[in-house]
């Protein structure tokens, strides 16, 4: 089985540990992650204010594992078009209203 490793800095091991957890209680493994589960992981990362993006890359890393991924795939890229700017990066940008 090929083995992927996703790189992260120092400063980002915390939030790859949290974000890591959050999957163990959304989605268990990559053989149990579908659509729904993926979106419950996906909406606990943004509560915990974890850059969907990061989490995406951190999934797609693992895509090979993951049953129906094109499924997968369209549902979470949907999801972080709708929940961030234009599919960017949270910065925390001040509320526009």
């Amino acid at each position: 089985m090929e083995s992927r490793s996703f790189k992260v800095s120092d400063t980002d091991l915390p939030i790859l540990q949290s974000m890591e957890e959050i999957w163990k209680t959304t989605c268990g493994t990559w053989q149990n992650c579908n659509s729904q589960t993926v979106l419950q992981f996906l909406g606990a990362c943004h509560e915990k204010q974890i850059d969907p993006q990061f989490c995406m890359s951190w999934i797609e890393q693992n895509s090979n594992q993951i049953p129906n991924w094109s499924e997968v795939s369209d549902t979470t890229r949907e999801w972080i078009n709708e929940h961030t700017s234009t599919g960017s990066p949270i910065t925390g940008e001040n509320d526009l209203s």
